[in-house]
């Protein structure tokens, strides 16, 4: 099944990495991200405080602090604090203990929409990022042969419980929330939550027979237990985004300069990230700041390139996580649509109400990554785009 939205927009190439070359040591250097300053004091009087989980979607955050982007920024942040679980990261945002995190898109349209907190979505943080992961010995091969089986996803609103029902969906598969472990109908699949850590574990264990999430659990799974990747992310929804940088409209307000600063740390690090990713996968590893739990080894199969044999769309080159920061406007409304047909535990009446283009508009301030962009010479460092029409795509969706 595959659709298509909007107009033209970016296409693989072969020279982005020696175009970032240049942007980056052209750019201005780096800052802070999502920020709750409740007083104007704030900011002068303490340092940021940055929470993140233990998966690679918090890369460019822990890459910006690293290699000293805060700090070339006039920024004092405080070492980046590792949570277990969303519900974890979500609570302490709301509640002030982290100024800085990155959160799953779906995350803060509940946020604004349900809760009427008022965020907003400033870039995305990273593309793509993310698998379905079986044991070898299932013989689940794709989103057919999850029938009757029993599926974790690391939050109800994530990117992950999107795709994953989109795929059962359109298979003819019906996705029920039920206890780990239920009795389920021929034509049912159970989805539940587990925290990304645990999902290895649950997975050698056969409390579960499959999970989607974040890597570097997914190549983590492969390399301890030899587990089998049934399907990227990447490979499903070309160049989809996953964790975005939020921050409060009050910041936006009161503290343009120092949101601005924030996300030109963010882009700086993205460019760094796909500029050095051998490196990146070093920093972020045991061997290297420690950040993820996790050897270097694992991560140089999440920042390598997927084998082709593995790919269903190997014509799409994409990658397993890649980095680029403009929140395409159509990526966006394909969320919001898609959350509407989405399973989730809850209330969900507020997401019938949202008209789409509105919503859209409301979630997204995109003029700061606009002038971060720039700065570093555009768009076509980051995905070789029509630079006549640099801020429009095509969302491409296949399940086969």
């Amino acid at each position: 099944m595959e659709f298509n939205q909007t107009t033209t927009g970016c296409h693989d190439g072969i020279s982005r990495r020696n175009f970032l070359k240049k942007a980056f040591h052209t750019a201005g250097a780096a800052a802070c991200s999502p920020m709750i300053l409740p007083r104007r004091t704030m900011a002068q009087k303490r340092p940021l405080r940055i929470g993140y989980l233990p998966i690679t979607d918090a890369t460019p955050l822990l890459v910006a602090y690293s290699l000293g982007y805060f700090t070339h920024e006039g920024l004092n942040v405080e070492p980046p604090v590792m949570v277990r679980s969303w519900n974890i990261l979500s609570e302490s945002f709301l509640t002030g203990k982290f100024d800085l995190v990155h959160m799953l898109f779906p995350i803060p349209v509940w946020m604004r929409f349900k809760q009427n907190i008022p965020v907003k979505v400033l870039a995305w943080d990273h593309t793509n990022g993310s698998a379905v992961t079986v044991r070898a010995d299932s013989g689940i091969n794709r989103f057919a042969d999850l029938a009757g089986k029993q599926v974790a996803v690391p939050s109800w609103y994530s990117m992950h419980n999107l795709v994953m029902q989109l795929g059962l969906q359109v298979q003819g598969l019906e996705p029920v929330i039920r206890p780990p472990a239920s009795r389920l109908a021929p034509h049912e699949v159970n989805l539940f939550t587990l925290p990304p850590p645990d999902m290895p574990q649950a997975l050698l264990g056969r409390k579960i027979d499959a999970f989607i999430v974040a890597d570097p659990f997914n190549a983590l799974a492969q390399e301890k237990f030899s587990a089998k990747i049934m399907r990227y992310s990447g490979d499903i929804w070309k160049n989809h985004p996953c964790c975005v940088i939020v921050v409060y409209e009050h910041l936006i307000q009161q503290y343009p300069d120092m949101v601005q600063k924030a996300v030109n740390a963010i882009v700086k690090a993205q460019a760094w990230c796909l500029q050095n990713p051998q490196e990146t996968a070093h920093l972020l590893s045991k061997e290297g700041k420690g950040f993820l739990p996790v050897n270097q080894s694992v991560l140089d199969r999440v920042f390598g390139a997927i084998p082709e044999k593995e790919l269903v769309h190997p014509q799409w080159h994409v990658e397993r996580i890649g980095f680029q920061p403009f929140p395409f406007p159509s990526a966006t409304r394909f969320i919001l649509e898609q959350m509407k047909k989405t399973r989730f535990e809850g209330n969900t009446d507020f997401l019938s109400a949202l008209d789409t283009n509105t919503a859209a508009a409301q979630i997204v301030d995109d003029s700061f990554v606009r002038k971060a962009l720039d700065d570093m010479g555009g768009m076509k460092g980051f995905c070789h785009c029509d630079m006549n029409d640099t801020f429009t795509r095509e969302e491409l969706v296949e399940i086969n």
